[in-house]
């Protein structure tokens, strides 16, 4: 993602064909909530990656996200994910259900004092089973046992809709929205052709 430090006129902006556009919020937390965790669902586990094969990360990451057309680490040059993922300062883990890789949680401690929820998503077949809570919970404390003074997440609207209430609910509080614009990785053959279908593809003129 490019950040800029402009804002958008007031009313519409175009957003040229062939490209997305999602609202942003970022939300953060600047103290751990006074809550007692509860453990994970029997089976569930949360498993650290180290020196991850980027193949199967990507694969994981895409059946997570493919529905809401999670494209970054898709787009990602291998060395730069590679240096990521096995970063010092990013603890990844594998939620997994028994056997099965069932989901991605990251955590990335690089800016001083603070920690991000970079990644917490699910596949779409364990969606309603109560496990987004746990694991929130598993990473709020995961965060906090570190010496932070401030743990932040980012969602858009391209995320499931009940995401951004969900972030409130477990502490965190909205502090700015952002507009961001992409290529649409569907167009581009990053992500299938179907992937995401309540988004909109707008197809360049030809």
């Amino acid at each position: 993602m490019t950040h800029s430090d402009s804002t958008l006129p007031v009313g519409y902006s175009r957003v040229a064909p062939g490209h997305v556009a999602s609202v942003v919020t970022s939300l953060e937390m600047l103290s751990k909530p006074e809550t007692t965790t509860a453990p994970l669902p029997a089976g569930v586990t949360l498993v650290k990656l180290r020196n991850p094969e980027l193949e199967a990360y990507r694969a994981l990451f895409r059946q997570v996200g493919s529905a809401w057309l999670w494209y970054s680490r898709i787009l990602m040059e291998d060395e730069k994910l590679r240096a990521i993922l096995n970063r010092e300062s990013v603890d990844v883990y594998v939620i997994k259900e028994k056997d099965e890789d069932i989901g991605i949680l990251e955590l990335d401690f690089s800016e001083p004092d603070a920690c991000e929820l970079a990644f917490l998503g699910l596949t779409p077949n364990t969606t309603g089973k109560g496990f987004g809570r746990a694991i929130m919970n598993q990473a709020i404390d995961l965060a906090w046992s570190r010496p932070i003074k401030r743990f932040w997440v980012h969602t858009c609207t391209f995320d499931h809709p009940s995401a951004l209430g969900f972030y409130i609910r477990s502490g965190f509080r909205p502090y700015a929205v952002q507009v961001e614009v992409q290529a649409d990785p569907r167009l581009t053959g990053h992500l299938p052709a179907d992937a995401a279908p309540h988004i909109p593809v707008i197809r360049p003129a030809q």
